[in-house]
Protein backbone atom coordinates (compact mmCIF):
# COMPACT_ATOMS: atom_id res chain seq x y z
CA UNK A 1 0.00 0.00 0.00
CA UNK A 2 2.82 2.36 0.86
CA UNK A 3 4.37 1.61 -2.54
CA UNK A 4 1.26 2.80 -4.32
CA UNK A 5 1.30 6.10 -2.44
CA UNK A 6 4.97 6.64 -3.22
CA UNK A 7 4.41 5.86 -6.93
CA UNK A 8 1.41 8.21 -7.12
CA UNK A 9 3.35 10.99 -5.35
CA UNK A 10 6.33 10.58 -7.66
CA UNK A 11 4.12 10.68 -10.75
CA UNK A 12 2.32 13.78 -9.46
CA UNK A 13 5.57 15.61 -8.78
CA UNK A 14 6.85 14.82 -12.29
CA UNK A 15 3.63 16.12 -13.89
CA UNK A 16 3.72 19.25 -11.75
CA UNK A 17 7.32 19.88 -12.81
CA UNK A 18 6.36 19.60 -16.49
CA UNK A 19 3.48 22.03 -15.95
CA UNK A 20 5.74 24.60 -14.29
CA UNK A 21 8.36 24.23 -17.01
CA UNK A 22 6.03 25.63 -19.66
CA UNK A 23 6.54 29.25 -20.64
CA UNK A 24 3.91 31.45 -19.10
CA UNK A 25 1.71 33.60 -21.30
CA UNK A 26 1.98 37.30 -20.76
CA UNK A 27 -1.04 39.59 -20.81
CA UNK A 28 0.02 40.85 -24.25
CA UNK A 29 0.03 37.26 -25.58
CA UNK A 30 -3.51 36.75 -24.28
CA UNK A 31 -4.80 39.92 -25.96
CA UNK A 32 -3.30 38.86 -29.29
CA UNK A 33 -5.16 35.55 -29.09
CA UNK A 34 -8.51 37.13 -28.17
CA UNK A 35 -11.07 37.63 -30.93
CA UNK A 36 -11.28 41.20 -32.11
CA UNK A 37 -14.45 43.12 -31.41
CA UNK A 38 -15.74 45.79 -33.74
CA UNK A 39 -17.17 49.02 -32.45
CA UNK A 40 -20.64 50.18 -33.40
CA UNK A 41 -19.07 52.85 -35.63
CA UNK A 42 -17.68 50.06 -37.85
CA UNK A 43 -21.28 49.12 -38.74
CA UNK A 44 -22.60 52.65 -39.24
CA UNK A 45 -25.23 52.61 -41.98
CA UNK A 46 -26.04 48.89 -41.51
CA UNK A 47 -29.47 47.78 -40.34
CA UNK A 48 -30.54 45.21 -37.77
CA UNK A 49 -32.30 42.31 -39.50
CA UNK A 50 -34.48 41.77 -36.43
CA UNK A 51 -35.90 45.28 -36.93
CA UNK A 52 -36.63 44.70 -40.64
CA UNK A 53 -38.93 41.79 -39.80
CA UNK A 54 -42.29 43.31 -38.89
CA UNK A 55 -41.61 46.51 -40.83
CA UNK A 56 -44.71 47.96 -42.51
CA UNK A 57 -44.78 47.88 -46.31
CA UNK A 58 -46.53 50.55 -48.37
CA UNK A 59 -46.98 51.00 -52.10
CA UNK A 60 -46.11 54.10 -54.12
CA UNK A 61 -49.50 55.62 -53.22
CA UNK A 62 -48.70 55.39 -49.47
CA UNK A 63 -51.30 52.64 -49.02
CA UNK A 64 -50.46 49.98 -46.46
CA UNK A 65 -50.10 46.64 -48.25
CA UNK A 66 -48.67 44.43 -45.50
CA UNK A 67 -45.59 43.83 -43.38
CA UNK A 68 -42.31 41.96 -43.73
CA UNK A 69 -42.80 38.51 -42.20
CA UNK A 70 -39.38 36.96 -42.91
CA UNK A 71 -36.11 37.54 -44.76
CA UNK A 72 -34.70 34.74 -46.92
CA UNK A 73 -30.92 34.50 -47.32
CA UNK A 74 -28.56 32.39 -49.35
CA UNK A 75 -25.88 30.31 -47.64
CA UNK A 76 -23.49 33.27 -47.76
CA UNK A 77 -25.89 35.40 -45.69
CA UNK A 78 -27.00 37.68 -48.54
CA UNK A 79 -30.70 38.56 -48.37
CA UNK A 80 -32.41 37.30 -51.52
CA UNK A 81 -36.13 37.75 -50.79
CA UNK A 82 -38.57 39.20 -48.30
CA UNK A 83 -41.73 37.35 -47.35
CA UNK A 84 -44.56 39.86 -47.03
CA UNK A 85 -47.69 39.12 -45.02
CA UNK A 86 -50.74 40.57 -46.80
CA UNK A 87 -54.22 40.90 -45.32
CA UNK A 88 -55.54 38.97 -42.38
CA UNK A 89 -56.08 40.07 -38.83
CA UNK A 90 -53.38 39.46 -36.21
CA UNK A 91 -51.74 36.94 -38.52
CA UNK A 92 -54.90 34.89 -39.04
CA UNK A 93 -55.97 34.64 -42.68
CA UNK A 94 -52.88 36.42 -43.96
CA UNK A 95 -51.43 35.59 -47.37
CA UNK A 96 -47.62 35.21 -47.52
CA UNK A 97 -45.80 36.15 -50.72
CA UNK A 98 -42.07 36.18 -51.45
CA UNK A 99 -40.78 39.17 -53.38
CA UNK A 100 -37.21 39.87 -54.56
CA UNK A 101 -35.34 41.87 -51.94
CA UNK A 102 -33.83 44.20 -54.52
CA UNK A 103 -37.34 45.33 -55.57
CA UNK A 104 -38.07 46.71 -52.10
CA UNK A 105 -37.10 50.28 -51.25
CA UNK A 106 -36.47 51.28 -47.66
CA UNK A 107 -37.31 54.78 -46.47
CA UNK A 108 -36.07 56.52 -43.33
CA UNK A 109 -38.70 59.29 -43.28
CA UNK A 110 -42.25 58.59 -42.09
CA UNK A 111 -44.98 58.15 -44.69
CA UNK A 112 -46.50 61.48 -45.63
CA UNK A 113 -50.11 61.72 -44.50
CA UNK A 114 -52.23 62.41 -47.56
CA UNK A 115 -55.66 61.95 -46.00
CA UNK A 116 -58.21 64.73 -45.82
CA UNK A 117 -60.55 65.40 -42.93
CA UNK A 118 -63.83 63.63 -43.62
CA UNK A 119 -62.22 61.13 -46.04
CA UNK A 120 -64.15 57.87 -46.58
CA UNK A 121 -63.72 55.40 -43.78
CA UNK A 122 -65.24 52.23 -45.16
CA UNK A 123 -63.96 48.66 -45.59
CA UNK A 124 -62.71 49.46 -49.12
CA UNK A 125 -60.97 52.71 -48.16
CA UNK A 126 -57.17 52.52 -48.40
CA UNK A 127 -55.25 52.34 -45.16
CA UNK A 128 -53.04 55.42 -45.03
CA UNK A 129 -50.52 55.81 -42.27
CA UNK A 130 -50.59 58.97 -40.15
CA UNK A 131 -47.29 60.77 -39.60
CA UNK A 132 -45.04 59.75 -36.72
CA UNK A 133 -45.12 62.19 -33.86
CA UNK A 134 -43.33 62.71 -30.64
CA UNK A 135 -44.50 64.87 -27.80
CA UNK A 136 -42.26 67.05 -25.74
CA UNK A 137 -42.85 68.69 -22.39
CA UNK A 138 -45.78 68.09 -20.09
CA UNK A 139 -49.34 67.30 -21.09
CA UNK A 140 -51.04 70.24 -22.72
CA UNK A 141 -47.74 72.02 -23.29
CA UNK A 142 -48.31 72.27 -27.02
CA UNK A 143 -48.97 70.33 -30.20
CA UNK A 144 -47.05 67.21 -31.14
CA UNK A 145 -44.21 67.75 -33.57
CA UNK A 146 -43.09 65.43 -36.34
CA UNK A 147 -40.04 63.32 -35.59
CA UNK A 148 -37.11 64.53 -37.68
CA UNK A 149 -34.31 62.19 -36.61
CA UNK A 150 -34.47 58.72 -38.19
CA UNK A 151 -33.19 55.70 -36.29
CA UNK A 152 -29.73 54.73 -37.62
CA UNK A 153 -30.30 50.98 -37.01
CA UNK A 154 -33.44 50.44 -39.10
CA UNK A 155 -35.60 52.27 -41.65
CA UNK A 156 -39.06 53.67 -40.94
CA UNK A 157 -40.89 51.58 -43.56
CA UNK A 158 -40.53 49.69 -46.83
CA UNK A 159 -42.05 50.45 -50.24
CA UNK A 160 -43.02 47.81 -52.80
CA UNK A 161 -44.76 48.85 -56.01
CA UNK A 162 -47.91 46.70 -55.93
CA UNK A 163 -51.43 46.89 -54.61
CA UNK A 164 -52.77 44.67 -51.87
CA UNK A 165 -54.96 42.87 -54.44
CA UNK A 166 -51.97 42.23 -56.73
CA UNK A 167 -50.05 40.68 -53.83
CA UNK A 168 -53.02 38.52 -52.83
CA UNK A 169 -53.21 37.27 -56.44
CA UNK A 170 -49.56 36.10 -56.32
CA UNK A 171 -48.87 32.45 -55.46
CA UNK A 172 -48.76 31.91 -51.71
CA UNK A 173 -45.32 31.27 -50.23
CA UNK A 174 -45.17 28.32 -47.85
CA UNK A 175 -42.32 27.31 -45.58
CA UNK A 176 -41.47 23.63 -46.01
CA UNK A 177 -40.69 21.71 -42.83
Amino acid sequence: MLGRYLTAGLAASLLAGVAFAQTPTTPSDRTNMAPTAASDSAFQGDWRASKLVGLNVYNDNNESIGSINELLTDKGGNIKAAVISVGGFLGVGSHLVAVPYDKIKFVNEPVAYTGVAGAPNGPNAPMIRPPSTTTTGSAGAGPATASSKPNPWYPDHAVYNATKDELKAMPEFEFSN
